[in-house]
């Protein structure tokens, strides 16, 4: 049975930040993608793509899942998401790997889940403006993506290095095919 990772899709969500990760998630033979919506009403990406979610944040079940990705967008800095909190904080207390990109992080910057830990976004005073409740400050890295405790936090203008953690924190390929794919997306350059 394959482990589910969690797509968080919302009206007006970047649907380019995730998607090269998503593709090679679903020609993996571990896991699969599932779309998770706050409704199960069809939702409208920023690249006008239609999706009806899969599941509502209310019937997420952690048991079978492998990750929760949240992808950025404008709704994030306006505070139209905060009913995914309780989901957020059920996979982290299960201690099952979170990843978000662009004004998601900022929503992790508010619920505290930045305070601790090594993270980066789009930029400190981004995250500052954005977040009144962050408190991450001394743990902010200028990087494209960084994973720590689990947790994958990437800047809007990376969604390779972004799948580059993902597919890593999931061991979908070992270090050196993962090289290989990164530099065939990020450069065009082929190696055997």
């Amino acid at each position: 049975m394959k482990r589910i990772i969690y797509l968080f899709v919302f009206e007006g969500f970047a649907d380019w930040e995730p998607s090269y990760a998503t593709a090679e998630i679903q020609k993996s033979s571990r896991y699969q993608i599932r779309t998770v919506g706050l409704t199960s009403d069809p939702i409208r990406s920023m690249g006008g793509l239609t999706i009806l979610p899969d599941y509502t944040v209310e019937e997420v079940e952690t048991g079978n899942a492998a990750m929760l990705i949240l992808p950025g967008g404008e709704a994030w800095e306006q505070k139209k998401l905060n009913d995914i909190q309780t989901l957020v904080l059920q996979f982290h207390k299960s201690n099952l790997p979170i990843a978000a990109i662009c004004a998601a992080t900022t929503f992790l910057g508010d619920i505290g889940l930045l305070n601790a830990i090594s993270h980066t976004s789009n930029a400190k005073f981004y995250l500052e403006s954005i977040s009144p409740n962050y408190k991450g400050q001394n743990y902010y890295a200028e990087e494209s993506a960084v994973t720590d405790q689990r947790i994958i936090t990437a800047n809007g203008i990376s969604p390779i290095e972004f799948a580059r953690e993902i597919m890593r924190i999931l061991g979908i390929y070992d270090e050196q095919k993962l090289e290989q794919w990164y530099q065939v997306f990020k450069y065009g350059v082929w190696t055997e």
